[in-house]
């Protein structure tokens, strides 16, 4: 290995325009021209000084951008001898399919020009590779901070083919240009959310520079360079490549698709750089917030026919393995819909918050039946039964594994309503199944959706729309065994009880508002939701529970607003043993005086579960 040292000449008086031209040629154009003919070569790292302006070598061999290219030193600053030769830029942190890629490139006549790994792995690939260092005439440096941040690389991306003077410039410069420029960046999504985390100043090196620089230079200039991020595009950029290339709607296809790439990228490093910065609670709300959204599938339609409607993936750190329906596996059925994901969603959380094994159907994102039994068998018919009418095409959900006797069960079980008509559902959603419990329930309906979803983690964020903006709030995480149910009436429930009233203020926290749940025995007997008065929606449940509402607990996901002649009244004379409800209403005291007369236990749990 050698280097190449030339040694500045001396000048009795001011350089002619030629040799300042000389002096800003890139170190490969010059062993195109007769300067380096008086060049002396030395062993050690060298570096070319005209005009006392050193541009430095690397310490390999030195060679043009390409055997064909036909750089020339310009005589003037108008005179254009830009090579034509067609060039593209590859570095990639993500070497799949680098091979077929390659290789298209090069029988299509493109020159490629690379970096590091990826020109090694070129090379390997019997290809011929012109690394960066031997445009840039810098080697790598700063542990591979700097690399491809050099005019002679961002010049070739940049410059516009029908300015003229952008043309002059290259020409004067002595820099060529690209036609191609394929990047993908530093796995810093991988790293940070890898299992055990990653260190900060692991972290920060990989942040990657150079890449977005050299994507954002390219999709600004995706008029004449074509840029490509996703391998998954290899196959039409080489078949576009063997084309005529003129085609616009493709270049600034990929040129989007680039920018979101990037976008995507930096939201990333900003939400984990917050993360490293935060503090108390106020902290989970940064003053910007950039929710970055992959679209999984285009569905049939949306809520309803005739709106049109799409499934987007959260891809934010904060949710990478928090389980959900979004990261579900569908085994069998039709695709989901719109309305299919905001069911399933309702079932999946609620039926994640119980620890014992549980069934709960859903239907229009309300639970109209959940049941808890050590024999999951029983649970599911008991979750039937509680409102057989409403979990007719409805999703059921399971916090247990579905083997062959409860797939069966699904499968031939019939409605309480008539004793004949086999049950139908929507979905089927759980943890896992057995083999045999799969294709049993594939065998119940072609249409049938079967998903496999991870269990939901706590503490995460929840955000909606509104009209011209986004509302944040932190999700509704807490259970039973997280707060106190306060006795504040004469009389104490007893165990079971207290049991019931627990179970039914876990389901009331997934009803929509105005919700009353009606419960006993680990066993949902009647809801009502989303009345605007909370009467209403006792008197929904309480003929949903029927004669089994005597020595049953209620509970109400906000305060009773009024006691006598009101709700509090109503469910005493039905026969509930116990309420449940968070307090504080100016009238609670009405509500204790209503249940001593009618000696029913009043527990006030100071947490409201409204849900809108």
């Amino acid at each position: 290995m050698f280097g190449l040292a030339v040694s500045s000449p001396t000048y009795t008086s001011t350089p002619t325009s030629a040799d300042t031209a000389l002096a800003r040629v890139p170190c490969a154009a010059l062993l195109r021209t007769k300067a380096v003919s008086s060049c002396s070569l030395s062993s050690s790292f060298g570096c070319v000084r005209l005009h006392s302006c050193p541009l430095r070598l690397s310490s390999g061999p030195i060679r043009a951008m390409s055997e064909i290219d036909t750089l020339s030193v310009p005589n003037s600053a108008s005179q254009s001898s830009v090579s034509v030769n067609k060039q593209a830029l590859i570095s990639l942190s993500d070497k799949k399919d680098l091979t077929f890629l390659g290789s298209g490139l090069q029988k299509l006549g493109y020159t490629i020009v690379s970096t590091g790994g990826t020109a090694s792995a070129l090379e390997s690939s019997g290809l011929s590779v012109t690394k960066v260092e031997q445009l840039t005439c810098f080697p790598e440096m700063l542990d591979g901070r700097v690399k491809t941040l050099h005019p002679n690389i961002h010049g070739g991306i940049l410059a516009r083919r029908d300015q003229k003077h952008h043309m002059e410039a290259l020409n004067k410069h002595g820099i060529g240009m690209f036609d191609v420029v394929v990047v993908n960046l530093y796995p810093f999504y991988d790293k940070v959310t890898s299992t055990g985390g990653i260190e900060f100043d692991d972290g920060i090196e990989n942040i990657d520079i150079g890449g977005p620089a050299m994507i954002r230079a390219a999709a600004k200039n995706h008029k004449d360079v074509l840029v490509v991020v996703d391998p998954q595009d290899y196959p039409q950029l080489i078949e576009f490549l063997g084309g005529d290339g003129n085609d616009q709607h493709f270049r600034r296809q990929l040129a989007w698709k680039a920018f979101q790439h990037v976008a995507s990228y930096d939201s990333a490093v900003s939400e984990w750089l917050w993360k490293q910065t935060a503090g108390g609670s106020s902290d989970k709300f940064p003053p910007s917030l950039t929710v970055p959204l992959e679209c999984k599938s285009i569905l049939r339609y949306g809520e309803n026919p005739h709106q049109h409607a799409a499934f987007y993936v959260d891809k934010r750190l904060a949710e990478v393995n928090t389980g959900g329906i979004a990261t579900a596996i569908q085994h069998h059925g039709k695709s989901m819909s719109y309305n299919n994901y905001l069911d399933a969603d309702a079932a999946w959380n609620c039926v994640s918050e119980f620890r014992n094994p549980t069934c709960v159907i859903v239907k229009h994102t309300n639970p109209c039946g959940v049941a808890s039994r050590d024999n999951i068998l029983e649970a599911y018919r008991l979750a039937v039964k509680a409102d057989p009418v409403s979990a007719f095409g409805g999703i059921v959900a399971f916090n247990v594994e579905v083997d062959e006797a409860l797939a069966k069960e699904i499968r031939e079980f019939r409605s309480p309503t008539d004793g004949e008509t086999r049950m139908f559902y929507e979905i089927v959603v759980a943890p896992k199944y057995s083999e045999k419990g799969l294709e049993i329930l594939r065998g119940k309906s072609k249409t049938l959706r079967i998903l496999e979803a991870s269990k939901n983690e706590k503490g995460k964020l929840s955000l909606r729309q509104v009209g011209g903006g986004w509302l944040a709030q932190d999700s509704d995480d807490l259970t039973p065994q997280d707060i106190q149910f306060k006795v504040v009436s004469e009389k104490a429930p007893q165990e079971s009880e207290l049991r019931d009233a627990e179970f039914a203020w876990l389901c009331v926290k997934h009803v929509k508002s105005n919700a009353i749940v009606i419960a006993k025995n680990n066993c949902m007997l009647g809801m009502g939701s989303g009345q605007p008065n909370r009467l209403e929606s006792l008197r929904i449940a309480l003929k949903k529970a029927g004669d089994e509402v005597k020595g049953a607990a209620l509970a109400s996901d906000a305060f009773f607003p009024f006691a006598w002649k009101d709700a509090v009244e109503e469910a005493c004379e039905s026969g509930v043993s116990v309420i449940a409800e968070p307090g504080g209403s100016i009238r609670d005291g009405d509500a204790i005086d209503c249940c001593k007369k009618y000696g029913v236990s009043l527990l006030l749990t100071k947490v409201r579960h409204f849900r809108h």
